[in-house]
């Protein structure tokens, strides 16, 4: 059974379809693909960002940027990232940003920097950024790892499969891919999940 079928939106979604095209024989798989990975993503935004409480006070969006920060570190980037790529990366504007990032400063978990060259500000971890992201991360992953535990390891890893072909997939398509660089990628195994 389709997802959509189960909550009785596939017939409207296929009447309004054979209305706009003019044939029965209309294949919806597309279209409730997309709205079932919006849907997802906006309940995991949800779940994450919005209900889940983090040590420290820190808010989801600002969770991610230390997530982010540290991550640059961990790949051997200690002078941090600018405010636009940050921006870009999560999808928010300047102004959002500016803010989350005026907030980080103001709690001491991130330090601005300017290069002298072209005076671009870039922000880094602060030792007790870095700290709070590493005391952190292992409630956080268990968080995480709770979400999916109606599924089975097998369907995890199926769905990990799956999701990184459409990725992948749609990577090739548009010009921003949204697969991650490859030196973000990492490897899943079943007894890690």
């Amino acid at each position: 059974m389709k997802w959509a079928e189960a909550d009785g939106r596939a017939p409207s979604v296929r009447a309004w379809l054979e209305a706009l095209i003019g044939r029965a024989d209309i294949d919806t798989t597309g279209l409730e693909l997309a709205g079932l990975i919006r849907m997802t993503a906006n309940l995991y935004d949800e779940a994450v960002v919005v209900q889940h409480p983090r040590a420290g006070g820190i808010s989801g969006p600002r969770w991610v940027l230390l997530g982010r920060l540290f991550a640059e570190e961990v790949r051997g980037n200690h002078e941090g990232l600018s405010p636009t790529h940050l921006s870009r990366w999560q999808k928010v504007s300047k102004n959002t940003i500016s803010a989350l990032l005026r907030g980080l400063e103001e709690q001491g978990l991130i330090a601005r920097a300017v290069d002298p060259a072209d005076r671009r500000g870039f922000r880094r971890l602060t030792d007790a950024g870095r700290e709070l992201v590493r005391s952190t991360a292992p409630d956080h992953l268990a968080y995480l790892n709770s979400l999916v535990t109606e599924l089975t390891p097998e369907e995890r890893a199926q769905l990990l499969e799956l999701l990184g072909k459409l990725c992948r997939s749609l990577a090739a398509r548009v010009p921003r891919p949204c697969a991650p660089h490859p030196q973000e990628t990492v490897s899943h195994t079943s007894e890690g999940r």
